[in-house]
């Protein structure tokens, strides 16, 4: 399986954090829904408010499971990520 990172904004502002968790909680059996899973998410600070590392099994399966992501009114920027071993080895070839 491929491993996905989201970068994630909340969009507006923030009046119940008690819902935003909520809908956090949510976003898991939302992802599980389209074959991929989260494998960790933390809370940042900067010019993200959350990432959510995820795996699919395709590219059409990590779209799916970005647009679930968008759903619960956030705003991400999903990219594909490789360990740096794997990369490493991608390079000396």
């Amino acid at each position: 399986m491929a491993k996905y990172v989201s970068l994630v904004k909340i969009r507006g502002s923030v009046q119940n954090p008690q819902k935003l968790a909520s809908s956090l909680g949510n976003l898991a059996s939302e992802v599980d829904e389209y074959d991929a899973g989260i494998v960790e998410s933390y809370a940042i600070l900067g010019e993200y408010d959350f990432m959510v590392v995820f795996d699919a099994p395709d590219r059409n399966a990590a779209f799916r499971a970005s647009i679930a992501i968008e759903n619960q009114g956030l705003d991400a920027q999903t990219m594909e990520i490789i360990p740096i071993e794997e990369f490493a080895n991608i390079v000396q070839e």
